[in-house]
């Protein structure tokens, strides 16, 4: 994909991996800015000064823009109350720590190096549900789902990536109604970076890096993003 994304990456390793992008549907070329402007708004303006994107209206009272070790980009206000952050506002990946509330849903890539919205998604309906579901592309509409938790139909009120890597629906009162990945009890978070990313193949994937030289059983840990779980188990069964 030509073009220069706002965009959050993994930078201790060798693959900048990209977990967030801001205008990825909108590239702009080299001569472009990322301003945070007078009136308290992040905006991204291309080289002929018109805005881009930008995740609020004006005259919101942003004071400032920080990125959290989390890889969460935070919009706050002169006395730290968040205005807007990027872990309500997914791309195609989520992070440790991360939470995915009602109606919020997470977009693969078109290609592996186009990074625009693709042809799948990962939702948490209004209704509670959560599922994977193809779209009307190059729309972003629901077309069919073909994977969802089926044992939790309508209870569901957010989605958790906690700090031991699971990745669970939970209820309004905290309950686990269903795991979508189990905790990482073979490699401790502590050793790796982990993420979740929808991938352009439509497979929601968990992938663990060994932040450092990480032994196994058979050796070395491989200095490579590693799949260790993903949903649904056979994605040709399902949509091929």
């Amino acid at each position: 994909m030509d073009g220069l994304l706002l965009s959050i990456w993994f930078d201790k390793i060798p693959e900048k991996t990209v977990v967030w992008s801001a205008n990825r549907n909108d590239p702009v070329e080299k001569g472009s800015i990322v301003e945070l402007t007078t009136d308290g708004n992040l905006v991204v303006k291309d080289q002929k000064g018109r805005q881009i994107w930008s995740p609020i209206s004006a005259d919101t009272g942003i004071s400032y823009a920080a990125l959290l070790d989390t890889g969460n980009l935070v919009l706050a206000s002169q006395d730290n109350t968040i205005l807007w952050q990027s872990f309500e506002n997914p791309t195609d990946t989520l992070l440790p720590t991360q939470t995915m509330k009602l109606d919020t849903q997470v977009i693969a890539h078109y290609t592996e190096t186009n990074y625009s919205s693709g042809r799948y998604k990962f939702m948490l309906q209004r209704d509670g549900n959560l599922l994977l579901y193809t779209t009307n592309f190059p729309f972003n509409d629901a077309v069919a789902p073909y994977w969802l938790t089926q044992d939790s139909i309508g209870t569901g009120f957010q989605v958790i990536f906690n700090q031991s890597g699971a990745i669970y629906l939970a209820a309004g009162n905290g309950t686990l109604l269903n795991t979508v990945f189990p905790a990482l009890e073979s490699t401790p978070t502590q050793d790796f970076y982990t993420r979740a990313t929808v991938d352009y193949d439509g497979v929601l994937r968990q992938y663990a890096y060994p932040k450092s030289t990480v032994a196994t059983s058979g050796g070395r840990w491989p200095k490579a993003w590693t799949a260790l779980s993903f949903q649904p188990s056979n994605i040709c069964k399902r949509i091929c």
